[in-house]
């Protein structure tokens, strides 16, 4: 979640900022599960 120095990106983010960032990486790590739990189903009907 730190940017590189020199890299264009921010070094220090406020506690919002980190809680704000930790949510969204939430989600997204909820929508790939659902994605894999989906792909699965899928796989087994197949078979």
């Amino acid at each position: 979640m730190c940017g590189e120095f020199g890299s264009g990106m921010r070094g220090f983010f406020t506690k919002e900022e980190r809680i704000e960032m930790l949510k969204e990486y939430k989600e997204s790590l909820e929508s790939e599960a659902k994605g894999v739990s989906e792909r699965i189903k899928e796989l087994e009907k197949n078979n």
